[in-house]
């Protein structure tokens, strides 16, 4: 059966909160740290490369092929001091950990559950929730069939769909309704993604149960056949569980830039895999939450947490998936990304596409920091576009030096022990994306295209802390595809 919902349109939100100064705070630390930490580690190797003897090369045969070797190596210390600095990062991502589990702990998520049950009872473990699933569509007619039949060939069906088309000129809205689903149509929306679902939720919520469970996807991305019976599985085991997030793999297709993206999101996997579903970011790409978790957020804005208050969605984030994941963890809330939830998304089919995407999640992710300050809650994610900045300072200066050697020497010089580091790295980079078959792993193995590729994607990263100080405004972007309806 399919509705049409009717609604007045949301009032606008009030002035809009300044990001600029919050945001350039953000790229003034980030790049302090930087400078910081390579000032430490060129002083320390200054220290040991003092009254150093050059070591002699040798000339080596195999067969008839001659090699120049050398036996040049970091002195131990320096080797000795580089493991401690790796065990320090590894206590530091304990460390993040155990303040991740500490922050469930939280006064504010109490005192907001107080008054939600105003003396009702609170859920209990093994009740069935109900699930409702919203699917935020800008012409998506293209797409949508597919995400809506992946919905309908799940282990446990969802009780509601609800595709909330959004200022749609195409056949999205026809699609929804002839495949047998609900279609909301948002009204005067001018905040993208997170107004639609605002209007859609200002709706929904308010005759919310204590057993209702919203699931939000996008509607270019296929739920993998038993994410629903696993989220929910989850949730009702759990009821602290606020939200159970996606795992995320790329759509096939698009070549090149196509398999490096695939890469990417085989190893960021893997990661969630190690840290045994641990959320970093709930994906937007599909995750389930408790409707009383969202109802917690909408109370908590502009009380706890940034935002308008009475809305889930801040629309003022570019990036609102980390943005609400910021917002519930500040929140205290517990959250998981279970191997079984995966999802296959969109993956962008140019460089064009790719650099405004990665522009709009870089840059959301750190006005999203200048937005909530430093906390328990971001002190992990403050940690991570540190080693971002660092990582790109690093890596570039070491090609910029391989590139300056190479030039100056008259013929190649090899170094085993560098060899035997860089067989370690390159072994790292194939095992890491292993089960995304032999295209995945023939990529890796070839190592020089990817570092290409992490070049690409720092240089977004230092574009976007360049825009945020400079205050350029910020795009969405939108990749309009090409295809019939069914």
């Amino acid at each position: 059966m399919s509705h049409r919902f009717v609604t007045t349109p949301l009032p606008e939100p009030g002035p809009s909160r300044s990001t600029a100064f919050y945001g350039r705070v953000v790229v003034l630390v980030v790049i302090a740290s930087v400078i910081a930490v390579g000032s430490i580690a060129y002083t320390i190797s200054e220290v040991f490369s003092v009254d150093r003897e050059p070591v002699p090369l040798q000339e080596w045969f195999v067969g008839s092929w001659g090699f120049i070797v050398s036996g040049e190596r970091p002195p131990g210390q320096l080797v000795a001091m580089a493991l401690l600095g790796i065990a320090l990062i590894g206590l530091t991502a304990v460390t993040f950990e155990i303040i991740t589990s500490l922050m469930t702990i939280s006064p504010r998520r109490r005192y907001l559950e107080t008054l939600r049950y105003a003396g009702a009872a609170m859920p209990m473990a093994g009740t069935r929730v109900r699930v409702t699933v919203l699917v935020p569509a800008h012409n998506e007619e293209a797409t949508l069939p597919t995400t809506l039949t992946a919905l309908a060939q799940q282990t446990r069906l969802p009780d509601r769909v609800i595709v909330v088309a959004d200022n749609c000129s195409d056949r999205t809205v026809q699609i929804a309704r002839e495949m047998g689903h609900e279609a909301f149509e948002t009204v005067d929306n001018a905040h993208k993604k997170g107004g639609a679902l605002n209007q859609a939720l200002a709706i929904l919520l308010p005759s919310a149960s204590p057993d209702d469970v919203i699931l939000v996807m996008d509607a270019d991305t296929s739920l993998g056949p038993r994410f629903i019976e696993t989220a929910t599985s989850h949730l009702e085991q759990d009821p602290e569980l606020a939200a159970v997030g996606g795992v995320f793999y790329g759509e096939p297709g698009s070549g090149l830039i196509g398999q490096f993206q695939r890469n990417e999101y085989t190893r960021y996997s893997l990661q969630i895999r190690q840290r045994r579903g641990r959320v970093f970011v709930l994906t937007g790409t599909a995750t389930m939450f408790r409707a009383e978790a969202l109802l917690d957020v909408a109370a908590a804005r502009g009380v706890f947490i940034p935002g308008d208050p009475g809305k889930v969605y801040d629309t003022a984030a570019l990036t609102e998936d980390n943005e609400l994941t910021l917002a519930l963890k500040s929140l205290g809330a517990t959250m998981m990304s279970p191997s079984e939830c995966y999802v296959v998304t969109e993956i962008m089919p140019t460089w064009r596409n790719l650099w405004k995407q990665r522009q709009r999640w870089q840059r959301g992710a750190l006005e999203n920091l200048g937005a909530y300050g430093f906390t328990a809650a971001t002190i992990r994610y403050w940690g991570q576009q540190f080693g971002i900045g660092y990582g790109t300072v690093a890596l570039n200066s070491a090609l910029l030096l391989m590139l300056i050697t190479f030039l100056a020497v008259p013929s190649w010089i090899w170094f085993p022990f560098w060899l035997v580091i860089g067989a370690v790295f390159l072994a790292e980079r194939v095992l890491t994306v292993w089960q995304g078959g032999w295209r995945a792993r023939l990529l890796a193995a070839a190592l020089l295209p990817e570092l290409a590729y992490d070049v690409f994607l720092q240089v977004v990263f230092a574009n976007s802390l360049w825009n945020i100080s400079t205050g350029r405004e910020a795009r969405w972007g939108h990749v309009e595809r090409q295809g019939a309806s069914p």
